[in-house]
């Protein structure tokens, strides 16, 4: 099963999707299989971290940006290369063990929408099978 998510993004910033994730999963009805988060952007991804401190989100955008400072180089006409870095470092899917109708997830962990050239409405998928 196939589901698709939309959401409005700020400029650059970590969004919790998890329970958006679970939501899919529960409504698929599968009880063990696999479930593939996955963002079709080039400047945006989909990476899984801990969700209990929000100190955390500032700390790996902060990282992020020491990773992957703007320079005057880049050639890319849009602008935002260092967004297509990071989203390519970060990644544009994860995928989750579904054990017993739910994500076999780390007591701390959660699924982030990664947005790194917003403001943007934004997409995601989640496929359950």
């Amino acid at each position: 099963m196939l589901y698709e998510y939309t959401l409005q993004t700020r400029k650059e910033d970590f969004t919790n999707i998890t329970v958006k994730v679970k939501e899919a999963v529960g409504q698929s009805g599968i009880k063990d299989g696999i479930c593939v988060v996955y963002c079709p952007h080039t400047t945006a991804g989909i990476t899984i971290n801990e969700n209990a401190d929000p100190d955390v989100v500032t700390d790996m955008l902060l990282g992020l940006e020491k990773a992957f400072p703007d320079r005057r180089e880049f050639k890319h006409a849009e602008g935002n290369s260092t967004a297509h870095l990071k989203a390519s470092f970060v990644g544009a899917s994860q995928t989750v063990i579904v054990c017993e109708g739910g994500l076999l997830l780390g007591t701390w962990q959660g699924i982030y929408f990664c947005e790194f050239d917003g403001p943007r409405n934004r997409r995601f998928y989640v496929k359950v099978v």
